[in-house]
């Protein structure tokens, strides 16, 4: 078995590729700054008078082990997983608050009588909930910048914790607004009919499949893969 000290270019990238996970363009810019720094390496050797092969040798040993590489490169992509949740949930937060109610509006039913008071009460409390995700997706983008350009440890720590609340967030926004919509329909026959209902809805689940698909990575880049696919089981 060959030591580290033996290990090429392409190698070494490889072996650091296998231990990181993230966001799939990042990933890729990080690894593409990582190559270029060591071909830069490898082409001072070779300018000093070494051949090609003791010119990688030198560089990858120089460069370091993905032990000592991997965990400085996934803070970087877990800082970036943490700003593309935080993006789509304020954006999906956002239209939810100011046009949730516009799929009400003009309905047959809008002008009946008064919904019980525990609708009234969860409707309330959804809005309550949108406001606390967008409040966490703003500090999430805030840290997920703050956290990849300093790369502090106490950063890292408040960016993973705020991620963990906004991933909660929006579970418990999925379940509320599920509960809100199932309920409207049960008092309401025609709001499977009426088209806003429809469009909201349509709109709802493509912004959810985003969603998920961002908590996801972030969960993955964060917990690694084993412990996200027992999340996501």
């Amino acid at each position: 078995m060959r030591g580290y000290e033996d290990i090429r270019v392409d190698e070494r990238l490889r072996e650091l590729a296998g231990q990181l996970h993230g966001p799939a363009r990042l990933k890729a810019d990080l690894l593409t700054e990582a190559r270029h720094a060591l071909e830069d390496a490898v082409e001072a050797y070779r300018e000093g008078g070494l051949p090609v092969a003791e010119a990688e040798r030198r560089a990858v040993a120089e460069f370091g082990t993905p032990a000592q590489l991997a965990p400085g490169y996934q803070a970087e992509l877990a800082a970036g997983a943490l700003r593309g949740l935080a993006l789509r949930a304020l954006a999906v937060a956002v239209v939810l608050m100011a046009g949730g109610d516009l799929t009400w509006q003009g309905s047959s039913w809008s002008e009946g009588p008064r919904p019980p008071e525990g609708y009234l009460l969860l409707s309330s409390s959804l809005h309550g909930i949108w406001g606390l995700v967008a409040g966490l997706a703003v500090a999430g983008l805030l840290l997920g910048v703050l956290a990849a350009r300093h790369g502090s440890p106490r950063l890292g720590r408040l960016a993973r914790a705020v991620g963990f609340g906004l991933t909660g967030g929006l579970a418990l926004g999925a379940l509320a607004g599920s509960a809100l919509f199932g309920w409207s329909v049960q008092l309401w026959d025609a709001a499977l009919t009426w088209p806003p209902m429809i469009i909201g809805a349509v709109l709802v689940s493509a912004g959810w499949f985003a969603l998920a698909r961002a908590a996801r990575c972030w969960l993955r880049t964060t917990l690694g893969p084993r412990a996200a696919g027992s999340v996501a089981g």
